[in-house]
């Protein structure tokens, strides 16, 4: 079951938690930045181990990353093609970051702050631009994923843990005497200016982001968790400008400024005192 719609962002300020606070049980699984532009080519050999001396202090590890490529063509087989690229990782292999042909991407699985997921793209970034040139941005997105997990028994009342607005599916079921227990909801949420953010949301059992992945992670105990997967993003319907750095972070600033209201004002008072405020 899935509902997509279009709305126009305003967040009410939340007074409880400062965008510089961290919490000690956070449930985000998995930050990633991605700046996709034009056709760049593969780097060459040379331009690797440049980068890996570069980027040395904090993703020291260079690994061969891979992805299938599908492309549909009408009245033919779908044709399939491999990418493979240079991928830099963190020595705990928690952060990474992917050079492909039309993109840029940084993630980790160990989100401390912003300010240090900022400063990882700046070096990444600076990093790719020292060894050659790229025509222009397409699109920067920031996605957050969380896996809201909570004490439960039998299986948990989301009304205790999540803003209402995100249970419709709930109330619907009770008129009809029928028991939801799995849904998505979409909503694209316009800021202007070529902004957008997208909330997918909904209950899941298992794992958002696998633990076994490319990326490790802490395994929590598999089980029911709530999904709040919130991904900002700019993309140019016109003109492609510049592969400029300061627009750039100044863009990855202005897309990160919504997500943690957003996120506020999503789950309730019970959820930040008994579970993310908690210290394991």
């Amino acid at each position: 079951m899935s509902c997509r719609l279009l709305f126009q962002l305003n967040i009410r300020t939340v007074d409880r938690v400062s965008e510089g606070d961290v919490y000690a049980n956070a449930p985000v699984a998995l930050v990633a930045l991605e700046v996709r532009h034009p056709s760049a080519g593969q780097l060459s050999t040379a331009d690797r181990t440049t980068m890996k001396r570069l980027l040395g202090k904090r993703l020291p590890i260079l690994r061969s990353g891979q992805v299938t490529n599908f492309q549909a063509v009408s009245g033919e087989a779908p044709r399939v093609s491999i990418e493979q690229f240079p991928k830099y990782f963190s020595r705990s292999n928690t952060t990474a970051a992917s050079i492909r042909d039309t993109s840029i991407v940084v993630e980790t699985t160990r989100h401390r702050s912003w300010e240090e997921m900022r400063s990882l793209l700046e070096d990444v970034l600076k990093a790719r631009l020292h060894v050659g040139d790229i025509d222009g941005i397409e699109r920067i997105g920031l996605r957050y994923i969380n896996e809201v997990r909570v004490p439960q028994s039998d299986g948990p009342d989301w009304d205790q843990w999540v803003d209402s607005s995100l249970l419709g599916q709930t109330e619907i079921g009770e008129k009809l005497g029928l028991e939801p227990v799995q849904w998505q909801g979409v909503t694209v949420f316009s800021r202007g200016l070529q902004r957008l953010l997208t909330l997918r949301h909904g209950p899941r059992e298992g794992y958002a982001v696998e633990p076994g992945g490319d990326l490790k992670r802490p395994a929590p105990t598999p089980g029911p968790y709530f999904l709040l997967d919130i991904d900002s993003f700019w993309a140019t319907d016109g003109p492609v400008p510049e592969f400029d750095l300061p627009f750039l972070l100044q863009m990855a600033d202005d897309l990160h400024e919504p997500v943690r209201s957003l996120f506020e004002n999503l789950i309730t008072q019970r959820l930040r005192e008994e579970v993310l405020s908690r210290s394991d």
